[in-house]
This record gives C-alpha cells, sequence and structure tokens, in this order.
C-alpha cells in the first residue's frame, strides 16, 4: 500500500480545508486510516481514525467538532474535512493505515504511511 497525501495550503483562521490521502493497492479499503500531524517542534500527533466501512471514527480532543474523516472506497481515498481551522493546527499533516480494520490512535500502531501536506493556518 502506497499513501499519497494532498490538500494542504496556507489559509487565514477560521477557513475550512478538505485534506485527501489517495491509496494504491486494493487491500487499502480494508484496513482502518488515521490522520496525524506534526506542529514545528513538537512531536507527532494523532487526529482522526476511521474503519475501512466507515461507520466508526475517533478524534482527538482537539478537532473534534471541527474536523472529519472520511473514506471513499470506491476511490480508494480518504478525506479530513478541516472546519474553523487555528493557526495551532498549523502542522505537516501525514495519512496512515493499518493492516487491520481496527481503529487506533497509536501511530506506532499504522504499518504504512504518507509523505505529509503542510497545513499553515495565519491569525
Amino acid at each position: 500500500v502506497q499513501l499519497q497525501a494532498s490538500g494542504g495550503g496556507l489559509v487565514q483562521a477560521g477557513a475550512s480545508l478538505r485534506l485527501s490521502c489517495a491509496a494504491s493497492g486494493r487491500a487499502f479499503s480494508r484496513y482502518a486510516s488515521g490522520w496525524f500531524r506534526r506542529a514545528p517542534g513538537k512531536e507527532r500527533e494523532f487526529v482522526a481514525t476511521i474503519n475501512w466501512s466507515g461507520d466508526i471514527t475517533y478524534y482527538a480532543d482537539s478537532v473534534k467538532v471541527r474536523f472529519t474523516i472520511s473514506r471513499d472506497t470506491a476511490k480508494n481515498t480518504v478525506y479530513l474535512q478541516m472546519n474553523s481551522l487555528k493557526p495551532e493546527d498549523t502542522a505537516v499533516y501525514y495519512c496512515a493505515a493499518r493492516n487491520t480494520d481496527i481503529i487506533d490512535s497509536r501511530p506506532s500502531h499504522y504499518y504504512y504511511w504518507g509523505q505529509g501536506t503542510l497545513v499553515t493556518v495565519s491569525s
């Protein structure tokens, strides 16, 4: 499985962005996926995760209500809709996939990683 994240950019506080994570490999649609981020000078942190069917999701408290994770299994793509962006959301965002359908918030439990896409939110 190879993952390609896109959709990052520079926006003002309060704006929205949608990140996409396109995957190669049919097995991707059977795996739980997640989004993580790494802010400058900080460790990588969990953002959101979703199971293969899309009916189970889990979010970090810092993004709950503002962010929505979803997936389109026909397109082998996972999305992260980010609304009401704040300067503290500035980070490189990474998509990742497990090799099981069980969702998880721990980055060490993800087997496949994309290259990251930069999101910058100005105040």
